[in-house]
């Protein structure tokens, strides 16, 4: 099973979501971060992304006669490559969107339901913004971003860090017709 597909499933996305920022779990740990899906999914998640490499065993232990195991994530093992990317369809895309979106849904109702949620102390945003951007214009912005994120993904947990969920989505909005936009040909009479 390839990368791509092992991560565009929601409880699996949401497992590699608990693991990063060097967290090392037990799969009852994982369980109790995500409670809204049973243990048996869980540990059958859990089990088909240390066989395919995504988690590793961090340590062993015998607990009352049965070996607990802690798991972290291999990060290195989370990217997906310009080439899987390029090869998907416009449906792929779209199961890929989707997945992302009910994770991003799933671990908001799971922050809301913690008795010491607080959006306004903890600073939630949900902003969406429609910019026009040349295509340089796109490329220099998500270089900015990714400038201003990858060194912060090499946090630490710390006791005065809270981890927060990232997601950046990118797409271009429906184009208007010719005329919509100041400065473009509407296609009307010339006054020259």
């Amino acid at each position: 099973m390839d990368t791509l597909e092992l991560l565009a499933h929601p409880v699996r996305l949401r497992i590699v979501h608990a693991l990063r920022g060097g967290h090392v779990l037990t799969t009852g740990q994982l369980c109790a971060r995500i409670p809204d899906t049973s243990k048996a999914m869980v540990y059958r998640h859990v089990d088909l992304l240390a066989a395919n490499g995504i988690l590793e065993v961090a340590e062993e232990r015998r607990v009352r006669g049965a070996v607990e195991r802690r798991y972290r994530l291999r990060q290195d093992r989370t990217v997906i490559d310009a080439d899987a990317l390029a090869a998907l369809s416009r449906d792929d895309h779209r199961r890929v969107f989707a997945t992302s979106m009910a994770v991003l849904v799933a671990e908001f109702d799971a922050y809301l339901d913690h008795e010491n949620a607080d959006p306004v102390a903890d600073l939630i945003s949900y902003r969406q913004h429609a910019v026009w951007l040349t295509r340089g214009e796109l490329e220099k912005m998500i270089g900015e971003l990714r400038r201003v994120i990858l060194p912060l993904l090499a946090n630490e947990p710390a006791p005065d860090r809270t981890q927060h969920l990232l997601s950046p989505i990118f797409f271009p909005i429906e184009q208007l017709p010719a005329g919509s936009v100041p400065g473009t040909d509407d296609g009307g009479p010339s006054t020259s």
